[in-house]
């Protein structure tokens, strides 16, 4: 019970990693807060974990109702020690002179924005209290381009960057601001991302996928001092020695 009488707010917690992380978080002892556009789906999970924790339908493209899911952390627990910036999409897939704009723009402003607002919302009670911890989910497609995937690569570099801002800007007043890019999951996004038939990644075989616990396992440890020596970077499960220090395997 790493975490107990933490808080704990995970954005797009209703599938994949975000439920993953959200289920991870609540075994180690602390309070979480769901996050996410699918009510039920959140619900749900809240019934399932039970005490310690709660569900908030937010739009994480719309900062106030970022705000006020944070507002709801605070009200229902007393404070927020941790944020889990994991919401995201990948549509639209295609070309760059084929793509919708209006599809393009609004993925922007879940994949980046969406960042920005947790990160504005959070901030603010993390000071208060004298530190915070914020986890920003990555991907390696921040750092190369992917065909067909120009929104994905262009938010998740942007991502990126607002985590190495927000170290260079806050670590002295106690933030703790990390990245992690967890490689190929075994999520929905996979399975759109498998239909589309562009680029190499949606010719993996699926076992070639981690499981969503892996990249969960890892979010609860980078919430704990243990990894106090990463502040600032972004962490890859690509990297043979983090899955070693989780002691996960050497698929994918």
């Amino acid at each position: 019970m790493r975490l107990a009488g933490k808080t704990v707010l995970v954005t797009g917690a209703s599938r994949g990693i975000g439920r993953a992380a959200a289920e991870a978080f609540h075994a180690e002892g602390a309070n979480v807060v769901l996050v996410a556009r699918s009510e039920n789906a959140i619900a749900e999970l809240s019934g399932k974990l039970g005490e310690r924790s709660l569900a908030v339908p937010c739009d994480v493209s719309r900062l106030w109702e970022v705000q006020a899911a944070v507002d709801a952390a605070v009200k229902e627990f007393g404070g927020l020690d941790v944020l889990v910036n994991n919401a995201g999409v990948i549509e639209p897939i295609g070309h760059l002179g084929e793509v919708d704009p209006e599809a393009w723009s609004h993925s922007l402003d879940i994949n980046l924005k969406g960042v920005f607002h947790g990160i504005r919302a959070a901030l603010p009670v993390m000071l208060a209290a004298g530190g915070g911890t914020v986890l920003n989910v990555s991907s390696g497609a921040a750092h190369r381009p992917l065909e067909g995937w120009s929104q994905y690569c262009a938010a998740k570099a942007g991502a990126a960057m607002l985590t190495r801002s927000l170290d260079l800007e806050y670590r002295a007043r106690g933030i703790r601001a990390m990245g992690l890019s967890p490689g190929t999951v075994a999520t929905d996004m996979q399975r759109a991302i498998r239909e589309s038939g562009i680029n190499p990644v949606s010719r993996l075989d699926w076992s070639e996928h981690i499981p969503p616990e892996w990249p969960a396992r890892a979010l609860v440890w980078m919430a704990t001092p243990e990894a106090d020596a990463h502040l600032g970077e972004e962490l890859s499960l690509r990297d043979p020695a983090l899955r070693a220090r989780l002691g996960l395997g050497d698929k994918g």
